[in-house]
């Protein structure tokens, strides 16, 4: 069954929300904007991370220094899943995190 848009427009808020907490409460010098359903995540080093929503698609998309990666919502296991690879998002993250900020961070929540 397919996410309504209405859900997949919550989903998508609770995940960025989340990743907002996430960073804020790291250590991390970092810059979040959170603007038209775009969240960028700027490192002091100058890398960034940018999720985007992508509604026709009922996708989440990661733009990150290693490269661009859709995520498909699992209702089943209530998680973000990486359509190209299966790797889950929250996996994803802490590995991007830590080769693009040096920093371990967990994104377990996610």
């Amino acid at each position: 069954m397919s996410l309504s848009e209405a859900r997949f427009h919550d989903l998508v808020d609770a995940v960025q929300q989340a990743l907002e907490d996430i960073f804020d409460d790291s250590d991390l010098d970092i810059d979040l904007e959170n603007s038209a359903g775009v969240l960028t995540v700027r490192f002091e080093n100058g890398s960034q991370l940018i999720f985007s929503r992508q509604p026709a698609l009922r996708q989440l998309w990661l733009a990150a220094r290693s490269g661009g990666f859709h995520f498909d919502y699992d209702e089943d296991n209530q998680r973000w899943i990486c359509d190209s690879s299966d790797e889950l998002l929250s996996e994803m993250l802490e590995r991007i995190v830590a080769e693009q900020a040096g920093a371990e961070l967990e994104f377990d929540e996610i």
